[in-house]
């Protein structure tokens, strides 16, 4: 069994153009995003999954391994089901959905992500949260919010703040969802045979799919932060976290 790393990577973001090559620090983001996973010592291979020639030309020129891929697809987890193909991965393998828009997180949460696949062959697919400690991160829809049930599996993730507190003196946590999943090859190839949910195209939230489709995702909450790159503002952000690693 491989355990695989794919980041799709595409230039034309509606929110920030040409992000996966902003620099960051000096270097693109995506280099960033690369070496991060390459750190990961489970993995058997990393790759980067882009529809456009200056992402693949940048790719390669810092010795990455690149697939040139459909420009035509919904969503980033298309694009990786599509580079899995390519990889000719079995059904049995396990493809680790790195998301090209997070310069600073933690090599340790692949480790963290997989690990409910390895423990459990039942289950198809995993993904991180966070407890959140910023409070403006709580109604910043960028920052999208996760809630799962006792036994660690997603009821639902959403742009708002959520769960609702109709008693405001009530205290408790709230969780973002960290844009790293884990799945079965062969779930991922019934995920993308899905036809999009409703509620996937009203949050703009492609996990979503599977929930509504009647699937599990397991929910693994990690202590890594991980400062995700979503409009311009962002990049400080991302700089600032990776000074504070010592990484640069």
């Amino acid at each position: 069994m491989k355990i695989v790393a794919i980041i799709p990577c595409r230039y034309g973001s509606e929110r920030f153009q040409g992000k996966p090559l902003v620099p960051i620090l000096g270097r693109p983001m995506i280099w960033w995003v690369y070496h991060r996973a390459k750190d990961a010592t489970i993995l058997n291979d990393t790759v980067v999954a882009t529809d456009d020639e200056r992402i693949l030309h940048c790719v390669k020129d810092f010795g990455g391994k690149v697939l040139m891929t459909s420009s035509d697809h919904r969503s980033g987890t298309d694009r990786v089901a599509e580079a899995a193909r390519l990889l000719k991965l079995n059904d049995d393998d396990i493809v680790i959905n790195i998301q090209g828009d997070q310069p600073a997180f933690d090599s340790r949460c692949i480790d963290q992500v997989v690990g409910p696949l390895l423990g459990d062959r039942s289950l198809e697919m995993s993904t991180l949260v966070y407890r959140i400690t910023n409070p403006n991160e709580i109604s910043n829809p960028n920052n999208v919010k996760a809630i799962f049930d006792l036994m660690g599996y997603a009821l639902y993730f959403s742009r708002s703040s959520i769960p609702y507190a109709r008693d405001h003196s009530l205290q408790f946590d709230y969780y973002k969802h960290i844009g790293i999943y884990a799945y079965r090859k062969s779930f991922l190839e019934r995920f993308i045979s899905f036809p999009q949910g409703r509620l996937e195209k009203i949050e703009k939230l492609e996990q979503l799919r599977a929930l509504e489709h009647g699937h599990r995702i397991k929910v693994v909450e990690t202590t890594y932060d991980s400062v995700e790159i979503d409009v311009a503002e962002d990049v400080e952000k991302a700089e600032n976290a990776l000074r504070k690693q010592g990484v640069a």
